[in-house]
């Protein structure tokens, strides 16, 4: 088993949040349903541009969809992967390739051949976290369903 602990580094996460601008999500559904449109919606609501990256789409979120990494048009801040973890190998090619700053790997996405292509191309590596969820705890918006109550406590409404 991995030891993914490198890959998990709360400074790393910060700093990577902090100076990101555009996230490339890899596998963003179209589908409501699914936790990559939930995590793109949360992120684009926050401010930051989010590209669609699927192959089977034209449009997600309002935004262009595109192919492949190597289709999108601008500098991308984080590839965020929502994929099978033996697709990770060749994301990480294409985000060394387009020179991306961070390969984000959502929860249960990990191969260590695809963050060590990453790492010895420059690409910083997060691994088996949720972009949002991450997000949510650094910049203080955690709740227990993940919604922003307006309020730092432990103890829930009505209990006091």
């Amino acid at each position: 088993m991995t030891d993914l602990s490198r890959y998990q580094d709360p400074l790393t996460i910060q700093r990577v949040l902090n100076t990101a601008k555009t996230i490339a999500v890899v596998g963003l559904s179209n589908n409501h349903l699914r936790a990559s449109y939930f995590v793109g919606y949360y992120l684009k609501r926050h401010g930051y541009q989010v590209i669609p990256v699927n192959p089977r789409e034209t449009e997600i979120l309002g935004q262009t969809c595109y192919p492949s990494l190597r289709d999108v048009p601008e500098h991308v801040d984080i590839v965020n992967v929502f994929r099978a973890p033996d697709a990770l190998p060749d994301i990480a090619r294409e985000a060394v390739e387009i020179g991306a700053d961070a390969l984000w790997c959502q929860f249960g996405v990990i191969n260590e051949e695809g963050a060590q292509i990453a790492e010895d191309g420059g690409v910083t590596v997060i691994m088996d976290r949720c972009l949002k969820v991450e997000h949510a705890r650094y910049v203080g918006r955690m709740h227990w369903l993940g919604f922003n109550t307006q309020r730092i406590t432990s103890v829930r409404a009505g209990l006091q």
